[in-house]
């Protein structure tokens, strides 16, 4: 038989579990459905963990410093951690876009922004915002973001063409999106470069730069979304083939 004592605190935990998700929901209606793109000619990985690595790692090779940076991310911004997992960058991010910024923290799995809430109610941050997103639309407000970061999750998204696409109407005029990711095949947990060009191409983007990371962290590449006006129909974005993503 459970102690009372833990019966208690299971109840709690649990209660404060539902109250956390009854708060986690879509921030805006649904854009374009998933079967007007096509589908990527290429593997998708699965997810598998709500991080890549270890925190101390990441933090020894100052990935969230040099992302900003390059980023020019500064306060005030608004700031999408889209694929936020256990919210490596969304804690980061917080406290550097300041009290007159805000992070939204965007995954399509419901658990991790759960538990990620309650690491913020934890570390008193107040201006991280959650998102429930879908495979092919992260469901985010219209001109709410200065910036959106996508880091080690791009080879993840299980319908890149349709969530791209739906991304960009989120986006402010002048605001950059940062894709991190390895160069290796999409079935290894990486995107080839190549391969991210040409997809964020077909529907669109345009490259500013890429950087590479220190140590195993890969490269950065920055990219400009379509603008409105110029915006492709889903029926014109034709599909990338990559052999290095099937390998």
């Amino acid at each position: 038989m459970m102690a009372p004592a833990r019966a208690a605190a299971l109840i709690v935990a649990l209660g404060a579990t539902q109250a956390y998700a009854a708060d986690i929901g879509y921030l805006a209606p649904p854009g374009a459905p998933a079967k007007e793109f096509p589908s990527p000619q290429r593997p998708v990985a699965q997810i598998v963990s709500p991080s890549r690595s270890a925190e101390e790692h990441r933090d020894s090779l100052n990935e969230a410093g040099e992302i900003a940076r390059l980023l020019e991310l500064k306060p005030g911004m608004t700031v999408g951690d889209i694929g936020a997992g256990s919210g490596y960058h969304t804690v980061r991010l917080s406290p550097l876009v300041g009290s007159t910024g805000s992070v939204v923290a965007e995954d399509v799995t419901r658990n991790y922004l759960i538990e990620l809430a309650k690491r913020t109610e934890r570390l008193k941050l107040t201006n991280v915002k959650f998102a429930l997103g879908e495979p092919h639309d992260p469901r985010l407000p219209a001109s709410s973001l200065d910036a959106a970061i996508l880091v080690h999750m791009y080879h993840e998204i299980a319908q890149p063409y349709a969530f791209l696409y739906n991304l960009a109407p989120a986006l402010k005029p002048g605001a950059w999106v940062g894709i991190v990711d390895l160069e290796r095949p999409t079935s290894e947990h990486g995107t080839p470069i190549e391969l991210l060009r040409c997809e964020l191409s077909a529907v669109g983007y345009r490259e500013i730069a890429t950087h590479q990371l220190a140590g195993d962290g890969g490269y950065l590449a920055v990219f400009s979304p379509p603008e409105e006006a110029g915006r492709k129909s889903p029926r014109d974005i034709v599909a990338c083939g990559d052999r290095a993503g099937t390998r």
